[in-house]
């Protein structure tokens, strides 16, 4: 149910982002987190894959 939560609150910040910015501002946004998103989980997979290639040579 945590999630849950999460999601109140991330509705609520685009609800409100969405009164301030324009579409075109928006959009840029939008298109903008995904590129962080995308950035984070390639580090955190990259990451991993280190540690299990570490933990394998001990």
């Amino acid at each position: 149910m945590k999630q849950c939560s999460n999601l109140f609150y991330l509705s609520t910040i685009a609800c409100k982002l969405s009164e301030c910015l324009s579409e075109q501002e928006l959009t840029m946004l939008a298109a903008d987190l995904v590129v962080l998103s995308d950035m984070l989980a390639n580090l955190l997979a990259h990451q991993d894959i280190y540690e299990d290639a570490s933990q394998n040579t001990l």
